[in-house]
């Protein structure tokens, strides 16, 4: 049986912590529920008031660091005071994303072309995302049966484009066509602030490398079930939320 940490418990086991602290936080499936379509997910009720309020605390930074690219944060609305990375890692809101060179270009175009054929093979509901340096394929709102057997397509596919980085998640797969995880994310933005905590929260396999970089070192939070690294867990969203309001408090203390 699973066993979930209760919000009040946690919050005072980040509180604690030595300060500086940076906390990484996931956006969908984390500080947004779970929708069948990318471009219909909203932050839950309240969730970014705690964001905003706990990012304002003195020695405490918060980063939403996502999959999704900055176009794709957008919508959700993070302010200046948060620090916002895209395209897992890849693309800082306060920085500059190196460009594609020759190579990668041609490597990005060999790929949505594979992840849209497969689209075609998933059926009605199967879509592509686009991303700076990367294409996903989404079939959650495909036949299941079709669905899988595209995605299973795909990355048998782009497996043999010398180059290729796969990233399989929950009904999708994300073909990159350089390198960049969530766990060199945090890391290299913990050493820009000089952090001496770091905490990340995340649902999905993508979020495993925050995990693996953090270790018993810091904080680490699976929201929802499945095998993962993290030694804490929450139930969902809403846990994620009471979570964050807690810690505001504990940290004003």
């Amino acid at each position: 049986m699973t066993n979930y940490d209760e919000p009040e418990e946690l919050s005072a086991a980040v509180a604690g912590r030595p300060r500086p602290l940076l906390i990484g936080l996931d956006i969908d499936g984390v500080l947004s529920p779970i929708v069948a379509h990318a471009d219909d997910a909203v932050l839950l009720d309240g969730v970014g008031d705690a964001v905003t309020a706990v990012a304002a605390h003195p020695a405490v930074d918060v980063a939403a660091i996502s999959g999704r690219s900055l176009a794709g944060i957008a919508p959700f609305g993070f302010g200046d005071d948060i620090h916002v990375i895209g395209s897992h890692g890849m693309e800082p809101r306060d920085g500059t994303m190196t460009d594609l060179d020759d190579v990668e270009v041609a490597r990005l175009h060999q790929l949505d072309a594979l992840a849209r054929a497969a689209a075609g093979h998933a059926g009605d509901g199967a879509w592509v995302e686009s991303k700076p340096a990367s294409v996903v394929l989404h079939v959650k709102q495909a036949d299941p049966t079709s669905g899988a057997a595209a995605l299973a397509e795909l990355r048998t596919a782009a497996s043999k484009i010398e180059g290729t980085i796969v990233k399989p998640g929950s009904a999708v797969l994300e073909l990159l066509t350089r390198s960049g995880d969530k766990g060199t994310a945090m890391r290299e933005l913990a050493e820009q602030l000089g952090a001496r905590t770091l905490v990340f929260v995340g649902d999905d396999v993508t979020d495993e490398d925050a995990f693996a970089v953090i270790g018993e070192t810091g904080v680490t939070v699976k929201v929802g079930d499945g095998d993962t690294l993290a030694r804490h867990r929450l139930h969902g969203p809403a846990d994620v939320r009471t979570w964050l309001q807690r810690l505001d408090r504990r940290l004003a203390d």
